[in-house]
């Protein structure tokens, strides 16, 4: 028995969560375990913005809608499909990673950050979904306003999102595939 392999192998995407919103202890436990993620050369390029305005998150969910249909249909997520889809599963809590757009490797230090806060947020009880779909808001023309609501620094952007909650669904593990796996020795 191994917590950390065991918790790795219990995270699964929520999408579907109670009401209850987080306290402020779960919020400082996912925020630490942000905080204590490695980055390159340290530089932690980071921003955590933790959101749980719902009217903000309803007119983030309205932005990513306006953007999401000017494309073509057939690059759109199936779940487009849906008019009542949110982009944020109804989450009570998100978090917002932005990062310094100058640093080489926002993203790739931001991805980390995320998977230490969601499987934190496993440990705990709590349920998590990645978000990728919100950049969209942020090429809507009120993206200058959603920046500033969410207190991004000047010199950050938009790099990955992260609905949490008490998971209302119940979802079997992702099945593998062996054939993504090479060796060379």
């Amino acid at each position: 028995m191994n917590q950390v392999l065991d918790t790795i192998a219990a995270r699964r995407s929520h999408r579907a969560y109670a009401p209850t919103q987080l306290t402020e202890e779960q919020i400082q436990i996912l925020l630490k375990a942000g905080m204590d993620s490695p980055s390159a050369v340290n530089r932690q390029p980071w921003h955590f913005t933790v959101v749980q305005n719902q009217k903000l998150l309803d007119e983030l969910n309205k932005a990513v809608w306006e953007e999401t249909m000017k494309q073509n249909p057939e690059n759109r997520s199936p779940r487009f499909s849906d008019p009542n889809f949110d982009v944020f599963y109804h989450a009570p809590t998100v978090i917002f990673i932005s990062a310094d757009k100058e640093n080489y490797w926002n993203h790739m230090d931001s991805g980390i950050a995320c998977q230490n806060i969601c499987l934190a947020a496993e440990s705990i009880g709590l349920g998590t979904v990645i978000l990728g779909m919100p950049r969209a808001a942020f090429q809507n023309e009120k993206a200058d306003q959603f920046r500033k609501a969410l207190h991004f620094p000047q010199t950050h952007d938009f790099t990955i999102a992260i609905a949490v909650g008490t998971p209302a669904d119940d979802k079997p593990a992702h099945l593998h595939a062996p054939d993504r796996i090479s060796f060379v020795r």
